[in-house]
């Protein structure tokens, strides 16, 4: 590909569609493929090109938070996610444009076909969403039947509105013991809010990703995260996570609030480092705790 190519222009060989403009492609459309060739281009630290330092300040990252990412084993792949969740303008358009600010043009021509047919599979997967799904006549005569994202929680009516929460609780299986008590603190008191517990709210027999992405996006006005170092390990709290802060670049909307209740010997996920937390491990401050998480949920 030519090095006078726009970059904010597909190549018709990637996609149908050449007028596609990657300023609005976010930049999860980008797969861990790409991302971790861009860290074998950008992590090792080089005096004559630019390196991830000078990405992460195009980036407007601070020198101290650029210090902290030299501890990271990929500072890339940190700086990248960091820039994801707190950015409303981390698209792959834009990443481009700092890659070749930076003089790395190197890199947007070496990897430009793979992250075109990133794009060109993000762009596919919009319109397989948006597109109803094809029902055969003697399935669709079945009748009652309910869509995919009607009826799925307990008190769902079908037919009217659906069932609305202050709070999607997300978890692994073994801090449910703790889900318990934050059910008895913030649902069984004056606080009368109203949390939604996957394990008991949701009715079985429906895809979980569908079910999970409908919760976090429209029925719950937010997010509590139950960080522990089983978290770390759950697919399901990683996909979780990262659809919200999808929703929410740049915690506009404190849209989620990370709680630790116990001690971790494996590091805070780099990926909500820049949100406040709220602390239970904290002897001094534990009598606060429900108080201060309590406000934030309720807020409007």
């Amino acid at each position: 590909m030519s090095s006078h190519a726009d970059p904010g222009k597909l190549s018709t060989a990637a996609c149908v569609d050449p007028e596609v403009d990657l300023g609005t492609i976010p930049l999860i459309a980008l797969n861990v493929s790409v991302r971790k060739k861009l860290g074998l281009y950008l992590n090792p630290r080089n005096t004559v090109a630019a390196d991830w330092m000078a990405v992460a300040e195009a980036m407007d990252f601070t020198y101290l938070e650029i210090k902290n990412y030299e501890a990271c084993k990929s500072p890339t792949k940190v700086v990248l996610e960091d820039w994801q969740a707190r950015c409303a303008e981390a698209t792959v358009g834009k990443l481009l444009s700092i890659l070749a600010e930076v003089e790395r043009k190197d890199i947007v021509e070496d990897l430009r076909p793979l992250i075109d047919e990133d794009v060109r599979k993000y762009c596919e997967s919009l319109k397989k969403k948006a597109e109803p799904p094809v029902q055969v006549d003697e399935v669709d005569s079945c009748l009652p039947r309910t869509t995919e994202r009607l009826g799925i929680t307990l008190e769902d009516d079908p037919e009217g509105a659906p069932e609305l929460f202050d709070a999607f609780i997300c978890y692994c299986q073994s801090d449910f013991q703790f889900v318990h008590e934050m059910i008895r603190e913030l649902e069984q008191t004056d606080y009368k809010l109203k949390l939604c517990v996957f394990d008991r709210d949701v009715l079985p027999g429906s895809c979980v990703w569908t079910i999970t992405s409908e919760l976090i996006e429209r029925r719950c006005k937010r997010m509590v995260v139950v960080i522990s170092d089983e978290y770390l390990d759950s697919d399901a709290c990683d996909f979780q996570v990262k659809f919200a802060l999808s929703l929410s670049p740049g915690a506009r909307n404190k849209r989620l609030i990370p709680v630790i209740y116990k001690s971790m010997t494996k590091p805070f996920p780099s990926i909500l480092r820049f949100l406040t937390v709220c602390d239970y491990t904290r002897p001094c401050t534990q009598a606060w705790f429900w108080v201060r998480l309590a406000k934030a949920l309720s807020l409007p």
